[in-house]
């Protein structure tokens, strides 16, 4: 099972359409690309292992594993990157701004529902992030 995120850059935050075996699930936000610097920076394009965890904090969600040079990087609920982030991922149902979305609570347990409920015992699951071909609309 794979789940593909298509990013757009912006200075100021990155915004993404995450799906699930091609259909679509929701918006994420992330902190602007600052060459992977640890806690300010989204994590590099590529291919990853996910994990399901759970917190009391984050209650489930995911972890992403053998992220270089990163550790501890999950996709977890927030609204504001620049706020709430250090690397992470948060799922969105909408997106506000370029690192701004709303409803991730229930974006995140959107996902997570999709998740635990497709995934078969022992399949590995994978996120791949990808550059998306169209800019995020920027105002004049």
């Amino acid at each position: 099972m794979f789940l593909e995120l298509f990013r757009v850059y912006d200075e100021k935050g990155v915004n993404g359409t995450l799906f699930l075996n091609g259909k679509m699930l929701c918006h994420t936000i992330e902190l602007p690309w600052k060459q992977n610097q640890v806690g300010i920076s989204c994590i590099p394009e590529g291919t990853y292992d996910l994990s399901i965890r759970y917190t009391k904090k984050f209650g489930f969600h995911l972890r992403i594993l053998n992220v270089f040079g990163r550790t501890n990087i999950l996709i977890h609920p927030a609204n504001n990157a620049l706020k709430e982030l250090k690397g992470c991922i948060a799922p969105v149902s909408i997106l506000k701004a370029p690192g701004e979305g709303l409803f991730s609570i229930k974006a995140t347990s959107i996902l997570m529902h999709h998740i635990k409920y497709i995934k078969r015992a022992n399949e590995q699951l994978k996120l791949i992030i990808k550059s998306s071909n169209h800019e995020y609309p920027r105002k004049n």
